[in-house]
């Protein structure tokens, strides 16, 4: 062969060799990317099923043999989501150590924002098991020290458009890691959890009162001396409404002599209706002695603003006691017969009406029949005497007493609302016969409503008799 055809072949393999070379490197990555993308499929199949154990080792063989697939950011996650599923300490450090690799390595990866939510979740449970560090990680997201998170979603929000405005969490923002961490100290013991909500709670931007509403219901749930101070003081001054009465609230989780020193002093001194409602319901919720007797105190005194007053009255109705039901009639007889006064009858009537076997029923009606009362305090006894399981033979024998045709009118449609079969008699036994024109279209009204196969009988009498 010539030499100069020697060189051109040689010329030739040699620049065709890297090409050559190139093709056989692309199909072996395709087949890796191929065996990858298949045991990635076996591993969420797993998943699905439940086969938690399956699932976290299927995925670490993607990350062990085929580190540069696409899917092998992702089989990192899942990995960790499974082993978080199958629990224990162990398994927990193994999780978090994948998050870890993942978000140290694929900081990009479409997983990555799910992936330091669960960091922190986890991060929580391994706090709860003693590790200082994860502890000391969660209180830096938790109160704000951490500033990764906030970048996070600016940056997505450049990216893809979809960031609130106001870049603030939501209470159930379960992608927020600040609402993660949050959520997380609710299981930490009371020295770990208590310097974390402090902070928390010394916040003042409006972005961190879901942060904040959190801590309040986690610090009622570590009923310690330190929890409750801290909790009179965001009921004292947090610039949130919100929080101030979730806090007043939550004091009635607390036994602690500060806690109730407060309640009371709000429930009989505060100017903030709102508030001294929420104290009420605190105040309730201790049911004892000394709680029930400014809650009594709230109810009978005049002075008292309508609403607050009315509250107090409602919760007594809620504890069902002889002395409750005496005390309550008590407070009934004391008030006026002005607007305020009638007002505050029919929420004692309908609080009485709520507690059962107490003669509730037969006071509310000795009440109906009084003719001394307004006729509008009457209707409502009637009212609540049906709620409260008034018989309907008593209804009847009223009815035929009563003089008063706005209170038979009434009494008409609480027979109507009685399930009775006695009550549906007496409604057809006025649509026929009571002297009363109106009273007859009442109870034929109110029969119309009724699914019983006599109405159409007695409609076709009256037509019949023209």
């Amino acid at each position: 062969m010539p030499i100069t055809k020697i060189f051109l072949t040689a010329a030739v393999l040699a620049l065709a060799s890297p090409v050559l070379r190139g093709d056989a490197s692309f199909a072996a990555a395709r087949v890796q990317q191929d065996d990858a993308d298949a045991v990635y499929r076996k591993g969420r199949e797993a998943l699905v099923r439940e086969d938690f154990r399956a699932a976290a080792d299927l995925f670490h063989q993607i990350t062990r043999r085929w580190p540069k697939a696409s899917v092998a950011p992702d089989a990192l996650y899942w990995r960790a989501v499974a082993l978080e599923r199958l629990g224990g300490e162990s398994n927990l450090r193994e999780a978090r150590l994948s998050l870890q690799t993942m978000l140290d390595s694929y900081p990009r990866a479409r997983t990555a924002a799910d992936g330091k939510v669960l960091a922190t979740r986890i991060d929580g449970a391994l706090a709860r098991h003693g590790d200082p560090d994860a502890g000391r990680r969660v209180g830096e997201i938790a109160s704000g020290k951490d500033k990764s998170d906030k970048a996070d979603k600016a940056d997505k929000g450049e990216r893809r458009g979809t960031v609130r405005a106001s870049g603030c969490p939501d209470d159930d923002d379960d992608n927020d890691m600040r609402i993660a961490a949050i959520n997380a100290v609710m299981h930490m013991d009371a020295d770990r959890a208590l310097p974390i909500l402090r902070q928390v709670l010394a916040k003042r931007d409006a972005c961190s009162e879901p942060l904040r509403r959190k801590a309040v219901f986690i610090l009622s749930q570590k009923d310690t001396p330190e929890g409750a101070e801290l909790l009179v003081n965001v009921a004292r001054n947090d610039p949130s409404r919100e929080v101030r009465e979730q806090a007043v609230q939550w004091l009635g989780q607390m036994d602690d002599p500060r806690a109730i020193a407060f309640l009371e002093e709000v429930a009989l001194r505060s100017n903030d209706e709102e508030l001294r409602k929420k104290s009420i319901w605190a105040l309730v919720q201790k049911g004892n002695e000394r709680s029930m007797a400014i809650v009594r105190q709230l109810a009978e005194r005049a002075d008292v603003p309508e609403e607050v007053r009315g509250q107090a009255v409602f919760w007594l109705g809620q504890h069902a006691s002889p002395a409750n039901a005496q005390f309550l009639r008590g407070v009934f007889a004391k008030a006026g017969t002005g607007e305020s006064g009638v007002e505050i009858k029919k929420k004692v009537m309908f609080s009485l009406s709520q507690m059962r076997g107490q003669g509730n029923d037969r006071w509310l009606m000795s009440i109906a029949g009084d003719a001394s009362q307004p006729i509008e305090v009457r209707k409502h006894a009637l009212f609540t005497a049906g709620q409260a399981g008034v018989a309907a033979a008593d209804l009847i024998a009223l009815y035929g007493r009563s003089t008063d045709a706005e209170l038979k009118e009434h009494l008409i449609w609480v027979l109507s609302q009685n399930d009775d079969r006695a009550a549906t008699d007496k409604l057809f036994d006025i649509a026929r016969r009571d002297p009363n024109v109106q009273m007859r279209k009442k109870a034929l009204f109110w029969l119309g409503q009724k699914n019983d196969p006599r109405v159409q009988q007695l409609l076709l009498e009256l037509i019949d008799k023209g």
